[in-house]
């Protein structure tokens, strides 16, 4: 099993495309190779393919990277399953997970982020959790995202840490951390984690 993401960024040409393009290279290559793991295509169009256990993090760190660098968002589709073939190319390779990514970016209406598994239930408890945790997180501001993108990048660090990489008072990173939701959000990565663990 496998999990692609497959994204795009919301209101791509209202800004400066480098702004939005270094930030999301910089984001995608943490998980793979161009262009065999990810790739950016029809302009601001990305796909990305990770182990399943580390997609929702994933798909957090790009929204996190994206709102840090401009005041713009991602849509992104999360797919669970199988890859029945493996290309040089990503955007080539195919199976239930590359389609189960495709529907559920097709499905995005008013949310920013989805997951798509063949487990219809885990899909709908997993997408009312991010319902709810998206109500905070499609607020961030940059100073917000800033953060938890630099927490998500150095997991082993303490505040104190990541304030210093950040040039912040610790007080700061605390205070960000707690508007942007960050606690929950690793609770329920525990979660998802604990139940894809045992598709």
């Amino acid at each position: 099993m496998i999990a692609v993401l497959t994204g795009d960024i919301v209101n791509s040409r209202k800004g400066e495309t480098k702004n939005w393009l270094t930030a999301l290279k910089n984001v995608l290559s943490h998980y793979g190779a161009e262009p065999k793991d990810w790739e950016i295509y029809r302009g601001d169009s990305f796909q990305l393919s990770v182990k399943p256990e580390n997609a929702f993090i994933a798909a957090i760190h790009i929204k996190a990277e994206i709102k840090k660098t401009t005041s713009l968002d991602v849509r992104l589709g999360i797919g669970l399953g199988e890859e029945t073939h493996k290309a040089d190319k990503i955007t080539e390779s195919n199976g239930s997970a590359y389609q189960l990514s495709g529907e559920g970016f097709d499905l995005l209406k008013k949310q920013t982020l989805a997951f798509k598994l063949q487990n219809k239930e885990l899909t709908q408890e997993l997408n009312l959790m991010l319902a709810l945790l998206l109500l905070t997180a499609d607020r961030w501001s940059n100073t917000v995202a800033e953060v938890i993108k630099t927490v998500i990048e150095h997991p082993e660090k303490n505040q104190q840490e990541i304030a210093q990489i950040l040039n912040k008072s610790q007080s700061n990173v605390s205070e960000a951390l707690k508007r942007g939701g960050f606690e929950e959000i690793m609770n329920m990565n525990k979660f998802y984690q604990a139940k894809i663990s045992v598709l």
